[in-house]
């Protein structure tokens, strides 16, 4: 390994609170959401205190693109579920709606099916600081789902407000004091001009949007002023929502100030970016494909390094998507890179990889990943598969070896088979039904040096090329 020198462990922003004061806060952000989701997963609700475990409910999804919070949820028994929170936790129905959706954003439950179960933050709230923070970072990454955008806004106009809303913040961070709202319209156009530059889009005159011919919806242009200020009160009230600023009178007017919290925040969002001006091995501008493949001969180290530099200088939401995509592809190698690069990303990758569980070619991937974010050890993470998903990892494992690593390599792989003996790692291979599974074989067949083994190998190479038993 070549000599790198070290980048020291940056330090907050002189005032900063402690890690346990910051966390202390986020629990009473996120006050009434623990206290709903303890009620319907730990206590049971109503129909009995003695309850544990999780308990089933019925959850209506939101509908497509919809920002408002989840629609009501109802207990077995018919009774609205929030009526009956209302009176067991003295909390009014909009304060147990907008609970229950900060719940589910800040992953202190999860929803399967008609089933609601504690998350693995709301286990560890009261003990874990760090889980705290990490939850009260992805209800701050979600800002824009708990306040409805105005209504009368085109959805792309808002999502340039979105993706224009860290550049505000970054203005409060660095001005460590409140800032008139007048002052953060200015920038807040300013930079969606620019990414609308970026995008060499041109705007319609005289006109908020122009029809888009190919797809048939409405291709939003720069908002007029009353629109972007309209756009820009939405987004400080949303983030105001999640304690991340507050908004106040000041003697020149409205004005915004950032919170302890949403300081911290945005202080670790620029220290992301930090890191992207240092990537090291210089793929920022690759894409995710390209990116994976300059870290293939990197140590997992360097190669973390560079994940993060890769994400810092993207959107979260993007980054996993183009990350997903990658591992949907044939190179297995790629696809257990893509999957290393999320353990990078954390939290905000969480909805999307367990949505991807239910892939077959992703599923021990992201079961794993699972796993490991909700704290299991990774040497013990493998025991949450099955023997077949474990069999159907160790075949496209072996894909990426025989693609590109050496025939010792792949010898050794077969050491790490979780059936004990060769005739009963072939008989689960030849069951699992990967799509590598003659290439495989034959290559191992071809790798290894007893010549008893390979023969085996090779019959179940030919078995599974002709569909024989």
């Amino acid at each position: 390994m070549t000599t790198r020198r070290t980048r020291p462990a940056p330090r907050p922003p002189e005032g900063t609170p402690p890690r346990a004061e910051l966390a202390r806060q986020a629990r009473t952000v996120l006050a009434d959401a623990v206290r709903i989701a303890r009620w319907v997963t730990l206590d049971g609700g109503a129909e009995t205190a003695a309850a544990s475990g999780p308990r089933s409910v019925r959850a209506t999804a939101p509908t497509a693109g919809a920002t408002n919070p989840q629609a009501p949820v109802a207990a077995p028994d018919g009774v609205p579920a929030q009526e009956r929170a209302a009176a067991a936790l003295d909390l009014t129905p909009g304060q147990i709606r907008a609970g229950w959706d900060r719940a589910r954003l800040a992953g202190l439950v999860e929803l399967h099916g008609d089933t609601a179960r504690p998350g693995w933050r709301l286990h560890a709230w009261d003990r874990d600081d760090s889980a705290v923070l990490r939850g009260w970072v992805a209800l701050f990454d979600a800002w824009s789902l708990v306040h409805p955008a105005p209504a009368d806004v085109a959805p792309g106009a808002v999502a340039e407000v979105v993706e224009a809303v860290p550049q505000v913040l970054s203005l409060l961070q660095l001005s460590a004091g409140p800032e008139v709202v007048p002052a953060l319209l200015d920038l807040l156009r300013q930079r969606v001009e620019e990414l609308r530059e970026e995008r060499c889009e041109v705007p319609v005159e005289g006109a908020d949007t122009a029809p888009d011919t190919v797809s048939g919806t409405a291709a939003a242009s720069v908002p007029g002023p009353e629109g972007l200020a309209a756009l820009l009160d939405w987004a400080l009230e949303g983030l105001a929502a999640v304690g991340a600023l507050t908004l106040g009178e000041g003697s020149d007017g409205r004005q915004a100030t950032l919170t302890p919290l949403g300081s911290w925040a945005v202080w670790v969002k620029l220290e992301q970016i930090c890191v992207a001006a240092q990537s090291p091995a210089g793929n920022i501008e690759q894409s995710a494909e390209d990116m994976l493949r300059g870290c293939a001969s990197l140590t997992p180290g360097p190669a973390r390094d560079e994940y993060r530099a890769w994400l810092a200088a993207r959107t979260l939401t993007s980054a996993v998507a183009e990350l997903l995509a990658v591992a949907r592809g044939e190179d297995a190698l790629l696809r257990g890179l893509a999957f290393e690069a999320l353990r990078v990303v954390g939290a905000p990758a969480e909805a999307e990889v367990r949505a991807a569980a239910e892939e077959a070619s992703l599923r021990p991937y992201a079961l794993l990943w699972i796993a490991e974010y909700e704290g299991a050890d990774p040497d013990d993470a493998p025991e949450v598969l099955t023997r077949e998903e474990a069999t159907w990892l160790w075949v496209d494992t072996a894909a990426a070896v025989a693609d590109h690593g050496e025939s010792t390599l792949l010898v050794r792989h077969l050491d790490s088979a979780v059936q004990g003996t060769v005739p009963a790692l072939l008989d689960a291979v030849r069951a699992v039904g990967h799509p590598r599974t003659v290439q495989v074989l034959v290559a191992l067949a071809a790798a290894h040096p007893d010549p008893a083994l390979a023969k085996a190998v090779r019959r179940a190479a030919f078995q599974v090329h002709t569909g024989g038993s």
